[in-house]
């Protein structure tokens, strides 16, 4: 999905070094200059720029149709928003959230916009295949996105109150129909909405569109104006002429089919202004007040207080509200007031007073000069200075001039101050401090108005044009650099432990910085485990050995984890010595959420997972039975593998973790039940004597009725299987719960991880949604859903369940998509917030008996798991489905591996039926067969001979 910038001239010529983007997948331009073409024929011009930088001669509309793109317009002057002019609003830096885990410290209004129009694209119809966004905002959807229907044009808006409407665009629609489009308004006065609202509903337009490529190609040709690109505005002229009853006649844009769609749950953060920059970065940061879910401990002297990027040797008060500090050094000699935006300033030890309202920026000019340029809070830099009714510096322009003992002669009779010369370009930082004491706050420095008088002046369009970005962005990096020590000194009240750890990582390899001092072993676990993991990574990219660290952070998890359960067991025999125990347990399909069961993503956020429990050729494939046997000992023995192991020793039943052996779970399973010191209540000095005093030997079979590789939890619910079982076998009073738990313990004994979908899929019958909250004791919520999609006979004939012949094993899948938890990648937890809230669509589907809506979920859950990771789709598995596609709404591999069995949902029966044919007739192997599934009703079942 290509992304296309409209960004101000100077911006371009660095955009891809500043930002490291690949020219492939961003593509950058500016509006020709001295032209105006509005957002309608820029959004032309950039198009066919791009068009023309791809070397394509194809007709607009067929260049179109290849591929989803991503427009943004943020090419504008950033008059209001002076700080951030020079590199353009949409790279200003936007402060970690408190409250959420995986952010970058590089972070920008970019990096946090995008996300979202990603997400819409995805879900766009294929008919859809332009996103047209503006630069200066951040949207957040609170909520799942609803399905986008097919039109040519489709637009987010918001609910919100006439007095914010009034500013802004807005859809109008029938409160019959309120998903078209009646017409659309521009700044409509309060009075004309509240007359509308007897009859209409109306949303506010926040800049999202999506055209089909006839809509695109119908604005193109509105932009043109002579044969060349002119002036053509995409909300009050081609919006104007949408909808039912448009506002501007024009027929062929009046037959557009438009939808608009309310933004579930949406907020709209602007940052257009300065002001705006302060007050919409407060409003995110408080989107949680929930003192549990915010990891930034510290409490700011005042709430709108921003630093970052910075070196800060000034302390701030109360006193000090509205401040925002950037890419700055504001020393211990400083003194700020409040509404004080620094941004740029370099290194230095100045004597500096800030009155209030009034705002810095330094920009670098050229090779090793700066622009000194002091604005106030309020500036819009619009207006002639010379005029006493312009604002600059918070205060009229004439009595500015009239402070700096400047006559207004020096400027251009009316000349716009965006374009007056009154910036004076520095030598060096001392030249920079005499300048900014005298603009700001000491007009009688003669040291200063010297500086100022001999200096070269260049404007405000001036500093925009030809500041140079590269080292502006270099100094930020460098200031940076001084915050990774800093926030992981204060890692107690900082941000360290919740950004993204992997570019925390790279940035300390990169530039040489040494690893914090080791935590205390007060710190809370989590933390010490993500110091553990972030250490290894950055040992790792330093080409040393991080396998120490990376072996701590798994054995911390496992002792949090087993610490949440009772250890210590008294078992005793609870059946006749000529009773055997049976177990027997059906296996589990995860439809949706798969991944966020595991922990540590499980453990921070909780996890929802739906599946559902099958049997296999009509019976529970995983069986396992306990009996007692008249010698002292454990024997172990699997059916399917011809194993047997004769147990001595507590010293061999510890063994679990031995490379190879066929009876590590069992082992695992006996050793949890108490027959070992380290879980048992009584003391013993041998097995042996355990087993004398128990009454009897133990003799446990398996038989696992399932390849190995399968991606049906099959290992997860053998445990599951062995410790009810042995449960009942023991007398230990476990009841499913309990089982699934203690699976979870055994698995980290083991030390394969996991999560704790697959045995409860598989211990608790039928079709499940299973939810977690955050913390260690990770105790699944159950809510059973109707079976009738997949018992009913109208149904039951689409699912199928193909057995493929590949296999695959998860434990190195798991392995790295664990790192990326522990790490706080962001794209991970990204992928998992999505698929955790896509849990809930499915279980919202199957409750609404939606056969189509269930299918083509199953069919996103697949696609999600390939973005986690892309080997779950191996070519071989390509190719098997690339067969049947068409013939299903939806299919999967279950589990986390890229083999083992297939789960497709045919469109109907007789869709079914093709699909048996062509596999049957074109199998990838000899092993690949289909396997009959039927819904379990009973789960885990325990029964005695």
């Amino acid at each position: 999905m290509k992304k296309l910038l409209s960004l101000p001239p100077n911006l371009v010529e660095c955009f891809y070094d500043i930002e490291k983007a690949d020219r492939k997948e961003w593509f950058c331009t500016s509006d020709p200059i001295g032209s105006k073409l509005g957002s309608g024929g820029g959004t032309a011009w950039l198009l066919q720029a791009c068009k023309a930088n791809e070397n394509n001669e194809e007709a607009l509309t067929d260049w179109l149709a290849k591929e989803k793109r991503i427009l943004l317009h943020a090419g504008g002057q950033s008059r209001r928003l002076p700080g951030y002019a020079p590199s353009g609003k949409i790279l200003t830096p936007i402060p970690v959230f408190r409250w959420e885990r995986g952010q970058r410290l590089t972070q920008n209004l970019l990096s946090l916009q995008l996300p979202l129009y990603e997400q819409i694209m995805q879900k766009a119809p294929d008919s859809l295949h332009t996103l047209i966004a503006s630069g200066d905002v951040y949207i957040r959807a609170g909520k799942a996105l609803q399905d986008i229907p097919e039109a040519d044009v489709v637009c987010y808006g918001l609910w919100v109150d006439p007095n914010l409407a009034k500013n802004h665009g807005v859809f109008v629609s029938s409160r019959n129909t309120p998903e078209r489009l009646d017409f659309m308004l521009q700044k409509p006065s309060v009075e004309q909405l509240g007359d509308l609202m007897q009859n209409y509903l109306f949303l506010m337009d926040i800049g999202i569109w999506l055209l089909s490529d006839r809509a695109i190609d119908l604005m193109v040709k509105r932009s043109m104006k002579n044969g060349s690109l002119g002036f053509y505005d995409m909300y009050s002229e081609f919006g104007l002429a949408l909808g039912e009853h448009p506002r501007i006649v024009d027929e062929e844009l009046n037959q557009l089919s438009v939808a608009i769609l309310p933004l579930p749950e949406g907020e709209f953060y602007h940052y257009g202004t300065s002001r705006e920059m302060l007050s919409s970065t407060l409003a995110v940061q408080n989107l949680v007040i929930d003192q549990r879910a915010i990891m930034h401990r510290k409490v700011k002297p005042h709430p709108e207080m921003f630093v970052q990027n910075a070196v800060l040797n000034y302390r701030l008060t109360a006193e000090n509200s509205q401040t925002w500090v950037e890419n700055s050094c504001v020393g211990a000699r400083w003194t700020l007031h409040n509404r004080n935006i620094i941004t740029g300033v370099p290194m230095n030890d100045w004597t500096l007073n800030v009155p209030e309202g009034v705002c810095i920026d330094v920009v670098p000019f050229g090779e090793s000069d700066y622009v000194a340029r002091p604005y106030g809070f309020n500036d819009a830099f619009k207006g002639a200075l010379d005029n006493p009714d312009v604002m600059y510096q918070g205060r009229p322009a004439g009595e500015w001039l009239a402070a700096r003992q400047l006559n207004a002669a020096d400027i251009e009779q009316n000349h716009d101050l965006q374009a007056a010369r009154i910036f004076p370009v520095c030598k060096d930082t001392e030249q920079l401090g005499l300048a900014l004491r005298w603009m700001t706050s000491e007009p009688e420095l003669e040291a200063g108005r010297k500086v100022w008088e001999e200096a070269r002046k260049v404007s405000a369009d001036e500093i925009s044009a030809y500041a140079n970005l590269r080292r502006l962005t270099a100094q930020r990096e460098a200031f940076r650099k001084d915050s990774w020590n800093a926030l992981a000194r204060n890692w107690e009240q900082s941000v360290f432990y919740q950004l993204n750890l992997q570019e925390a990582a790279e940035a300390y390899a990169a530039e040489g910085l040494e690893l914090p001092a080791p935590l205390p072993e007060t710190a809370p676990l989590m933390t010490r485990i993500s110091d553990a993991m972030f250490r290894s990574r950055t040992l790792t990219l330093k080409g040393q050995d991080g396998k120490e660290q990376e072996d701590l952070a798994f054995r911390l998890m496992r002792e949090g984890l087993t610490a949440t359960v009772n250890k210590r067991q008294h078992p005793r025999m609870s059946v006749y010595a000529d009773q055997i125990v049976w177990g027997r347990s059906p296996v589990r399909i995860d439809l949706a959420g798969g991944w966020t069961d595991t922990p540590p993503y499980s453990l921070m956020e909780g996890g929802n997972v739906v599946n559902l429990a099958i049997e296999l050729n009509g019976q529970p494939p995983l069986q396992v039975y306990v009996k007692p046997s008249k010698e002292y000992q454990v024997v172990l023995r699997s059916i399917d593998l011809g194993a047997i192991e004769i147990i001595h020793t507590y010293e061999e039943l510890a063994g679990f973790n031995k490379v190879g052996s066929p009876f590590s779970i069992p082992k695992a399973a006996l050793v949890l039940a108490g027959f070992h010191p380290d879980f048992s209540t009584e003391h013993y000095a041998s097995l042996e004597e355990q087993l004398k005093a128990f009454g009897a030997g133990i003799e446990v079979t398996l038989l696992s009725a399932i390849p190995a590789g399968s991606g049906l939890g099959t290992s997860s619910i053998l445990a599951s299987t062995v410790l009810g079982a042995v449960n009942d076998f023991c007398g230990l009073n476990w009841d499913k719960h309990e089982v699934c738990n203690r699976t979870l313990i055994l698995e980290q004994l083991l030390t394969t991880g996991g999560g704790w979908q697959d045995q409860y899929g598989g211990v608790l019958q039928g079709v499940k949604l299973l939810q977690t909250q955050s913390g260690w004791a990770q105790n699944p919520s159950v809510r059973w859903l109707p079976e009738h999609l997949f018992t009913d006979p109208e149904y039951s004939k689409c699912h199928l369940l193909y057995y493929t012949g590949i296999t695959r094993t998860a434990k190195g899948i798991l392995a790295e998509i664990v790192r990326g938890m522990f790490l706080n990648s962001t794209s991970h937890l990204q992928l998992l917030g999505e698929m955790k809230q896509h849990a809930l669509d499915l279980y919202d589907a199957i409750q609404r008996n939606d056969f189509e809506a269930t299918g083509r979920l199953i069919r996103k859950t697949w696609q999600q798991n390939q973005l986690l990771d892309a080997g779950t789709n191996p070519p071989a598995v390509a190719a098997l489905t690339g067969q049947i596609d068409d013939l299903c709404l939806g299919y999967k591999l279950p589990g986390a591996g890229g083999g083992g069995y297939l789960y497709m949902v045919a469109k109907d029966p007789e869709a079914a039926v093709r699909i048996r044919q062509i596999l049957q007739q074109n199998p990838p192997n000899s092993l690949a067969r289909f396997v009959e599934m039927s819904l379990s009703d009973k789960g885990l079942e325990v029964s005695r001979s």
